[in-house]
């Protein structure tokens, strides 16, 4: 771990990652993705310039404890994440979601804008819509069926050189990826799974009042670029922070935090200190 990145005490059962920084501007929260954890940030937080950045692990990952409901929704995970902020005295913040966490990052965003001085959409998951309860969708079903039968590390190394645009060039990142993924259990990741098949992201984005910007690899196997253009071309135009969105990031896939951390740093410092931005900030 990086010595301006440190381990915070854990939080009403939430564990997490700090990096401190000057007060004089929201911190960055940063949600990582199903199949990942705090540490996936890591890069990316140690490439921000003196901005305060917070990453958890998702209830149920690492350290963090597991929700009480069986069939979580983004709303669920968005109480537990406004309860962390308010442990941690942190009013406005810009909250940034990677893959699953963008399901959580746009549901706080839409329902807690007066808490959100900005929202960035990275590699984002639309979910299913899927009824809760109900079978879940051959493809998100699968996910669990292959942990179960395979078991985590097996599961973990057959699935994380997709994450990567290029696992071969990358040995040390894409085995970083695999033992983030390894270290999945339940009912964490069951939680996560049934969030992914039930989810609707449109519904949040679609009324978004914050500055939004939407990010994705260019080489993203998982959440590809068209798939993740339906998603920006839903933000309102007015809470768009870039006119061509979404912004695409070359050689880079799924683990964009990880594969392109400098990029993807300064796009979400620029986010933050832009005039849409600002008037937002001013407006509240």
């Amino acid at each position: 771990m990086a010595a301006d990145c440190e381990r915070g005490a854990t939080i009403d059962g939430i564990a997490y990652l700090r990096r401190d920084g000057p007060r004089n501007g929201a911190p960055f929260i940063l949600l990582h993705g199903i199949g990942s954890n705090a540490a996936s940030w890591l890069p990316f937080m140690q490439a921000l310039d003196d901005r305060p950045a917070f990453a958890w692990d998702l209830p149920g990952y690492g350290e963090s404890s597991p929700l009480h409901e069986d069939w979580p929704t983004a709303e669920d995970y968005a109480v537990v994440l406004e309860r962390f902020l308010d442990r941690l005295g942190l009013a406005r913040i810009v909250v940034i979601g990677h893959s699953l966490g963008a399901l959580i990052a746009a549901r706080f965003a839409a329902t807690r804008a007066a808490r959100t001085q900005a929202l960035v959409l990275v590699s984002a998951a639309a979910g299913y819509g899927a009824p809760r309860g109900a079978p879940l969708p051959e493809g998100v079903a699968r996910r669990l069926t292959d942990f179960e039968r395979l078991g985590a590390a097996e599961y973990a190394r057959a699935r994380a050189p997709r994450l990567l645009a290029d696992p071969a060039g990358r040995p040390d990142l894409c085995l970083s990826v695999e033992q983030a993924m390894a270290a999945l259990k339940l009912p964490g990741y069951l939680h996560a799974v049934r969030l992914l098949g039930c989810a609707d992201i449109f519904q949040d984005v679609r009324s978004l009042a914050v500055p939004t910007l939407v990010v994705c690899g260019a080489c993203d196997a998982i959440t590809p670029p068209e798939h993740v253009r339906r998603i920006a071309e839903a933000v309102p135009t007015a809470m768009r922070a870039q006119r061509e969105t979404p912004v695409l990031i070359d050689a880079a896939g799924h683990a964009l935090p990880q594969e392109k951390p400098d990029e993807l740093a300064a796009l979400c410092a620029a986010l933050a200190s832009s005039p849409l931005e600002q008037r937002h900030a001013h407006a509240q």
